[in-house]
């Protein structure tokens, strides 16, 4: 430890990540300065708390790595590192303590994300970390050194190494806006574009159907899509109608399918079912089933349980003669086509995906063409669906490049 006491450390970013790193260097002793736009850390950890804090998932590791799709060979050597069993530890050092809920997602006992940022920023302050507010980061200067816009001045500082936590480009007023891309590849730290993940999407609604709708649930229901390799995907949850589209916890499952669907051919179509508790035979037949004086709305809910805005989305797909076919309106409830023609901007997205390439960092999360520069969290080119995943490889890719930081300044010493 006395021989890295030398060294400062500048991190760039105020999230898990960068928070993450910071303490992986402070507790060996080097001097660690944070840098953020925002006038406070954690922004966007805090808002992704308001709704309860999903920390991690306790899915077994196979399926957890797989989670990350195509970089799930890049994420599973940094969760080595710090799995979901040890942030949960971790927490649980903090004086927060937590739960599993019946989903097998993780949670503080309290659901809230402040208590643990508070915990976790007075140990971070209390080892001599140092925060610096209101620091935008412009790149480097003509001389190598580390630019920042501050409200009273342009600051040039040249530290031993630096930990970029940039983040990506969803909810850009939290403070992560992605614009840092073209300064990385000016500096041959090659990205992939960012794109919007666990996103909704566009669909062309007819006013009637939008203005009626639009912010209800659709629950219980069954999406069936086929994925550009040919594979079935089959998925039950619910979604939200929203007046450019659809939104919710089952869309953003399969939005990085669907997204890489629209932007190789224009559109992607997802099949609802919209009586997953009944055969096709069986919906055929009550659908079937005489219903005299009865209105077809009232002979849908009885018999069937479609009503409201369910009944709403068969009426925007099919005519009204169609309505009145027993076997038309029967093939729809099961297997109503969904046509989304893009997904929503980045900026509303949960998340993003692109960013800096693994293939741009050494293991340590270096990069190849910039030695003493580390990238971590959002920013790097990986996505995961919501459940805790997404926090889970930023905390854990954190302490990849503070640990990395901390190896490369021995070697220099």
């Amino acid at each position: 430890m006395p021989e890295l006491q030398k060294y400062t450390v500048a991190i760039i970013g105020g999230g898990p990540a960068g928070l993450m790193a910071a303490e992986v260097l402070i507790a060996q002793g080097v001097q660690v300065d944070l840098y953020d736009a925002m006038p406070s850390v954690g922004r966007k950890f805090l808002l992704a708390g308001k709704g309860g804090m999903n920390l991690t998932h306790t899915e077994a590791e196979p399926a957890f790595v797989a989670r990350y799709g195509a970089r799930a060979e890049q994420i599973a050597p940094i969760l080595q590192d710090f799995n979901p069993e040890a942030l949960r530890a971790w927490v649980h050092e903090l004086g927060i303590p937590t739960f599993v809920g019946t989903s097998g997602r993780v949670f503080p006992t309290d659901m809230k994300a402040a208590p643990l940022l508070r915990a976790w920023l007075k140990r971070l302050r209390d080892a001599g970390v140092r925060f610096h507010m209101r620091h935008r980061w412009l790149g480097w200067d003509d001389a190598g050194q580390l630019h920042f816009s501050t409200p009273e001045q342009e600051l040039h500082i040249k530290p031993d190494a630096v930990v970029l936590a940039l983040g990506g480009a969803s909810w850009a007023r939290l403070g992560s806006d992605g614009k840092w891309l073209a300064t990385l590849e000016q500096q041959g730290i090659h990205s992939a574009p960012l794109q919007p993940a666990n996103c909704g999407f566009e669909v062309a609604w007819s006013a009637h159907f939008r203005e009626r709708y639009a912010g209800q649930p659709i629950k219980p229901v069954i999406a069936t899509y086929l994925d550009q390799q040919g594979q079935l995907q089959q998925r039950q949850g619910e979604f939200v109608i929203s007046e450019s589209g659809v939104e919710g916890s089952l869309i953003y499952a399969l939005s990085s399918a669907l997204r890489e669907q629209i932007n190789s051919t224009g559109s992607a179509t997802l099949t609802l079912d919209l009586a997953p508790g009944k055969s096709a035979e069986r919906v055929l037949e009550e659908v079937s089933y005489p219903r005299g004086s009865r209105s077809m709305a009232s002979h849908l809910q009885s018999k069937v349980g479609i009503a409201g805005v369910k009944a709403g989305l068969l009426h925007e797909y099919l005519t009204k003669e169609e309505y009145t076919q027993p076997a038309k309106l029967a093939a729809a409830i099961k297997a109503v086509p969904l046509q989304l023609l893009a997904a929503r901007p980045i900026d509303e997205a949960i998340s993003s995906a692109g960013g800096v390439l693994f293939e741009a960092l050494d293991a340590q999360l270096m990069a190849r063409s910039k030695p003493g520069v580390f990238c971590a969290g959002e920013m790097l080119d990986w996505e995961a669906p919501t459940g805790g995943y997404l926090l889970t490889a930023c905390f854990a890719s954190g302490r990849t490049a503070g640990q990395g930081a901390l190896d490369w300044l021995r070697a220099q010493a």
